[in-house]
């Protein structure tokens, strides 16, 4: 099983829980050159929902949204991790960090769909050198 493990930032963006609002940034985001890694929405409140923009390029990031206007808290960290789909992957990821006493407290996922997947691991700051140490080991099995 093969992996590639690497920190990354994001940034928020909270929005008005209409239709085409994330679509409208989207495209904006795509028209300044910014390519992202991940993006998901979640729901902040009767009326609000939070987009998370994991761009590949944080600085480009920063200064696309610095001169569009787009109002952005962040970055913060998180861990990417992507590799070979297999039976029980997540749960090998899992355990290397639950050994490494590291809390993870949000993920996403998505299998491709040709045999690999996705998945963002939210981490305490205070915790993420630990776990990016236990997943390399999960990476790089002896």
């Amino acid at each position: 099983m093969a992996f590639e493990i690497r920190r990354v930032d994001y940034f928020y963006a909270a929005v008005p829980d209409e239709p085409g609002t994330a679509c409208e940034l989207l495209s904006q985001l795509a028209e300044l050159g910014v390519n992202l890694l991940a993006f998901h929405a979640i729901p902040v409140g009767p009326m609000r929902t939070q987009l998370a923009i994991f761009p590949e390029d944080e600085l480009t990031m920063q200064k696309v949204a610095r001169d569009a206007g787009i109002p952005l808290d962040g970055p913060h960290g998180a861990i990417l991790v992507q590799g070979d789909d297999e039976l029980g992957a997540l749960a090998r990821l899992h355990r290397r960090l639950e050994e490494a006493n590291v809390n993870v407290y949000a993920s996403i996922g998505v299998a491709d769909g040709r045999g690999g997947f996705g998945y963002v691991l939210h981490v305490r700051p205070e915790e993420s050198e630990r776990a990016l140490g236990a997943l390399e080991v999960a990476a790089h099995p002896a």
